[in-house]
């Protein structure tokens, strides 16, 4: 048969990882920490995993390569290149893999993302009859895009984004035009250097008719997607370091129960204490003190970008499987030190005055400046704000607030971002800091057409 190849999504982080099987035995592709999911694939399918793939030592998640490979016994197949302190199958650019009767990988080395990316041709048949059906890309060829080339630091920037592109082609040129291609990244990830369009599958072809990698030429490409790059995740530093070294499987026993009088003691001594309630529920009433990342955006993205790394963190969810879906998205990217949770509502949390954020739109915003002066803060990314933003407001992206409060001036301050989610999450953290603060909880482009002035590229 011809292998299947099945999808495990990790949308908070805009990641995808792959099984493929031949109804017999499977592979595994860039898996997450959270190997339970991986294991519940390949036993809903009947199969048993005997390889497991790195495109690369990943910036954005923890793997659970080295875990799911120990689990099974299977063999974890590493760029020869890459630092590890684990044994592991070396594996090289053209090295062949032969998993199965119906299923081979192939090597191909795709630097640019990191320099010791590997994409895999997975192939099936015999000889010179062999096919290639698909190609896993990692932080490669991605969907209308490109994994981006900046996280290794500044100093490797520019020949990494060279590389890029290079390897894009090197891909379109040895691969066949209906060959599925099947990214690690590019669903909402900050790997991603460009938009993928929102786009949930392609090929070879596609990509060689739309992928700017593969339309315009090197200099303009590159000078594109320099000028495109913006700021990414704080923990993505901690990421690659974590990988060489072999992480753990990740832990999922539910963490210690908090109760009112901890809550308190650990709000006073200002600890991490989170509520993972929506940006609406939090706003009507909230234990003072606490800080709003909802499970209904990118939890553990802002989460990583804007704690200290050696904080612990207590979880307030309204219901056990919140919580547990907090310490799952927590896990993927090593944030382990869960001090506690407590489940249901406010009431249950804290026996003080319960705190509130007003909401407002942004016409809300636009009738109140013709009254009072208040500080308009913008946090979204730098380039974000630059493509346009309301005049005279104030550009703290979400992950620098922390780092920037001296900077926010001590005013009446209306925080918005694209949709409401970040400004939220900014919101709680200045509300917790005893700042007066107006949630816009509307989508950017009602701005103008609310009256407010804006200012826009020349």
């Amino acid at each position: 048969m011809e292998p299947k190849i099945m999808t495990i999504e990790t949308p908070s982080l805009g990641d995808r990882s792959y099984l493929a099987h031949d109804g017999d035995v499977a592979l595994v592709v860039d898996p997450q920490r959270d190997i339970d999911r991986v294991l519940e694939v390949a036993d809903e399918a009947g199969v048993r995993i005997t390889d497991v793939f790195e495109t690369h030592l990943h910036n954005d998640y923890v793997t659970g390569g080295l875990a799911l490979a120990r689990r099974l016994g299977a063999r974890y197949h590493v760029n020869a290149a890459d630092e590890v302190s684990f044994d592991r199958e070396s594996i090289r650019d053209g090295d062949v893999v032969e998993v199965s009767d119906a299923m081979r990988m192939r090597a191909i080395a795709t630097p640019g993302h990191t320099f010791t990316h590997l994409s895999y041709a997975l192939e099936t048949g015999d000889g010179d009859q062999a096919t290639t059906t698909a190609v896993f890309t990692g932080g490669s060829l991605l969907f209308g895009a490109t994994g981006r080339p900046d996280l290794l630091g500044e100093e490797h920037t520019s020949a990494l984004v060279h590389h890029q592109y290079a390897s894009i082609h090197r891909l379109a040129d040895e691969l066949p035009e209906q060959a599925d291609v099947l990214p690690t990244h590019g669903f909402g990830s900050f790997c991603s250097s460009g938009s993928t369009g929102g786009a949930t599958e392609s090929t070879i072809g596609r990509e060689r008719r739309l992928n700017p990698a593969l339309t315009q030429d090197e200099e303009q490409w590159v000078a594109d997607t320099l000028a495109g790059l913006d700021a990414y995740p704080a923990y993505y530093v901690h990421m690659n370091p974590a990988n060489a070294a072999g992480p753990a499987e990740a832990d999922l026993r539910a963490p210690e129960r908090a109760d009112k009088q901890t809550l308190a003691a650990r709000i006073d001594a200002g600890e991490w204490v989170v509520d993972l309630r929506t940006r609406t529920a939090f706003a009507a009433g909230h234990v003072t003190g606490t800080l709003n990342f909802g499970l209904d955006g990118q939890f553990s993205t802002y989460l990583g970008w804007l704690i200290p790394w050696d904080a612990s963190v207590t979880l307030l969810g309204e219901t056990s499987d919140e919580v547990a879906e907090a310490q799952r998205e927590m896990t993927r990217i090593g944030l382990d030190r869960i001090a506690g949770a407590a489940t249901g509502g406010p009431a249950d949390w804290t026996d003080r005055p319960l705190g509130t954020l007003e909401r407002a739109s942004f016409a809300d915003l636009s009738q109140v400046r013709h009254h009072r002066p208040v500080h308009v803060l913008d946090v979204r990314l730098a380039g974000e704000y630059a493509d346009g933003h309301v005049e005279d407001a104030q550009n703290v992206p979400i992950g620098e607030v922390l780092d920037r409060l001296d900077e926010i001036p001590e005013h009446e301050l209306w925080v918005h971002c694209a949709s409401g989610y970040r400004a939220s999450i900014a919101a709680s953290v200045l509300a917790a800091r005893g700042r007066r603060v107006v949630v816009v909880d509307d989508d950017f482009d009602n701005a103008a057409p609310a009256g407010l002035p804006m200012t826009t590229p020349a």
